[in-house]
């Protein structure tokens, strides 16, 4: 594979060889269709950074489980592999230190086994304590460390279990956050109140992190994004609720555990987990043990199972995943597959979109509904299985594909699904014109300023990327500005999210390419003139920003609050992809930055078809936690490869879908 800094030696004004371009989407397709499961699916490798693997270590410890050696090795290696130059773990590929990512993984080695004195281990004490100690760790590493004993109870906010019972009305309320956010705090709260140690059999702690006593660490300081006055009235509620929480009645706070068993019960999912994510499916384990079951106990036993399959075990190596993708990786895939074409792809395609009907949630009102009650359900959730939990941006890119199918073969078989799902995504716009990822009207800013909120990530509130996404498949569906008022209110909502440069925020993929490139389609497919200031500011954007090497490339630090517009980076094949579908969908594909992006998407892609990319370009949460899809270089360079052949065949160079 070339260096990724590499210049590519294209003449800007030359068409790509057509004989070349085919062979590398020819190629990329096979080793996409290889990737296939038995049942027409696509699902591939979802990984994070250190923290979760790490976590994973200590919830076995803390629960005092056999050792399994090999396993806790391989893992070991992949924490000494993903270890920084500045001897901490960073949140992203060459990132820079992270304080909690470099407490949890120090703890997580030492619990396996690591010397201290190992030179890696020196390396990341010194770079913790060098940096203030592990006092400096986020709310979420906090609660860890009190489960553990090395912090005391002070160190981490009031969360008073008794919040359950809180009427909607109440300033904070479990509908008034993020579904990510409740299906994790809920479980958290049973452990705050019954405060459980952990086993830890060895006996092992951190304290040597710290440049105080662990015990004398109080609570965590305002987050760069608190405003003073609100972080002062929370910090004030909180210091009271320390007083006045071991008097609330004991049968008020057996009602409130009750109520959050009940919640977490109907929400249990079976081994794909309350939320299908880790932190909620962890603190679920955690909370049937305070609450004195055992191992054996059918809620615990079977939430504690599905952690595992979110493990990814290889020879030498394991780690695991926060959750997975294969609702997401299979649409995407088979919009790849329709650029593609062919009848062999196409009936692979179809044979994914027929894997991926059934799952549409059609029978049940998630947690959406609390602020939506009249929307009938027709979403599809992320993972496997999410029924309470869907998202409009799967659902969108979804119907979005089987429309593509439905326009090829003038079949019916999808029209109730793509009814179902547009109805859910028109009942579930907010009120300001935008669509969230879960949830309608999460406008609730205000509740960023809680202490526990220091990743400032406890809202789902619309976003430019989302919004766009649902613009594109109410769009593709037929609609315009001018017949409907979603698609109206949705892109006067981007109209004002422009930023001065002329890109998008990126709320879930690597940041303003992602962004720009998801509302340019939606405005494209839309009907918004090509010559429309918007779009031209936001190409002229994308093409300021091209790499010497052809490619498109930003680094996760472009999520900073001082925001000092695009942050450079080394190209990869994925933001590429979004770049090059992006000028294509405003209509540039003879523009001179496209060819060179394709010839550097030809000249990187490896002898087995496809596109080596170790950085991370998704994103959970910005600032806070960053996402590496092992899919994205496989299905989006294709794309972005197959959609510039087809325009260069056809005469109006227009794209005509919502992707």
């Amino acid at each position: 594979m070339l260096a990724i800094d590499k210049t590519i030696a294209a003449d800007p004004v030359a068409p790509v060889d057509p004989v070349a371009l085919e062979k590398s989407i020819s190629s990329a397709t096979e080793a996409l269709l290889g990737y296939r499961q038995s049942d027409g699916h696509w699902v591939f490798e979802l990984e994070a950074d250190s923290t979760i693997p790490s976590e994973y270590v200590l919830l076995r410890h803390y629960l005092a489980e056999p050792v399994d050696s090999e396993l806790e090795a391989k893992i070991a290696n992949y924490l000494r592999r993903t270890q920084g130059n500045h001897g901490g773990w960073a949140l992203v590929q060459d990132g820079p230190f992270d304080m909690s990512a470099s407490v949890k993984s120090y703890f997580a080695l030492k619990m396996i086994g690591d010397s201290v004195d190992a030179p890696h281990m020196v390396r990341a004490r010194e770079a913790i304590r060098s940096r203030g100690g592990a006092a400096g760790s986020n709310v979420f590493t906090r609660f860890l460390l009190a489960f553990y004993g090395v912090l005391s109870w002070r160190a981490v906010p009031v969360l008073p279990i008794e919040i359950m019972l809180l009427p909607m009305w109440s300033p904070f309320h479990l509908n008034k956050i993020s579904y990510w956010a409740r299906t994790t705090i809920v479980p958290l709260m049973v452990l705050a109140a019954l405060k459980p140690v952990a086993r830890n059999p060895k006996g092992v702690g951190i304290d040597e992190l710290f440049l105080q006593d662990p015990k004398s660490v109080g609570m965590n300081k305002k987050a760069p994004h608190q405003s003073w006055g609100w972080y002062a009235l929370f910090s004030t509620l909180d210091k009271i609720l320390r007083v006045v929480e071991p008097l609330f009645p004991k049968k008020l706070r057996q009602r409130a555990i009750d109520a959050a068993l009940a919640f977490t019960e109907e929400r249990l999912n079976g081994e794909d987990g309350m939320g299908a994510i880790y932190p909620p499916m962890a603190n679920i384990v955690m909370m049937y043990d305070a609450l004195g079951k055992g191992p054996d106990f059918p809620p615990r036993a079977i939430t504690r199972k599905g952690i595992d399959k979110l493990l990814v075990i290889g020879e030498h190596e394991a780690y695991c995943q926060p959750c997975v993708s294969p609702v997401w990786d299979t649409a995407l895939t088979c919009h790849a597959l329709a650029e593609v074409g062919g009848e062999d792809t196409l009936k692979k395609m179809e044979q994914g979109l027929d894997w991926l009907k059934p799952r549409q949630v059609l029978d049940l009102k998630g947690d959406w509904a609390a602020k939506a009650p009249d929307v009938r359900p027709g979403g599809w959730a992320f993972q496997y299985n999410n029924a309470h939990y869907p998202d409009l941006d799967d659902t969108a890119v979804v119907v979005m594909a089987m429309d593509r199918t439905r326009r090829q073969s003038g079949s019916k078989e999808y029209d109730e699904a793509i009814a179902r799902g547009r109805e859910w995504i028109e009942g579930l716009q907010s009120r300001d014109g935008g669509w969230a990822a879960f949830d309608v009207n999460n406008l609730e800013y205000y509740l960023n300023n809680i202490p526990f909120s220091d990743h400032g990530a406890l809202l789902d509130p619309p976003t430019e990327d989302v919004t766009a996404r649902c613009i594109s498949m109410l769009a593709q569906l037929g609609e315009t500005a001018e017949t409907s008022k979603s698609v109206a209110d949705g892109i006067a909502y981007l109209r004002r999210t422009q930023l001065a440069e002329g890109s998008w925020y990126g709320r879930w993929g690597l940041n303003y390419i992602y962004g720009t490139w998801s509302v340019l389609c939606a405005l494209n497919v839309a009907g918004i003139d090509h010559l429309d200031p918007m779009m031209r500011k936001a190409v002229d954007w994308l093409v300021s920003i091209q790499n010497s090497d052809g490619g498109w490339g930003e680094d996760a630090v472009s999520y900073r609050l001082d925001y000092k517009g695009y942050e450079k980076a080394p190209s990869t094949s994925s933001q590429t992809a979004w770049a090059l579908l992006a000028l294509m969908a405003a209509g540039e594909v003879e523009n001179p930055a496209v060819v060179r992006g394709v010839e550097y998407l030809k000249a990187t892609q490896t002898e087995k078809g496809l596109w080596d990319e170790a950085r991370y370009t998704a994103t959970g949460f910005p600032r806070v936690f960053y996402l590496r899809y092992h899919g994205y270089s496989k299905f989006f360079p294709l794309w972005a490869l197959a959609r510039y052949r087809n325009l260069r065949s056809t005469n109006s160079r227009v794209v005509g879908v919502g992707m």
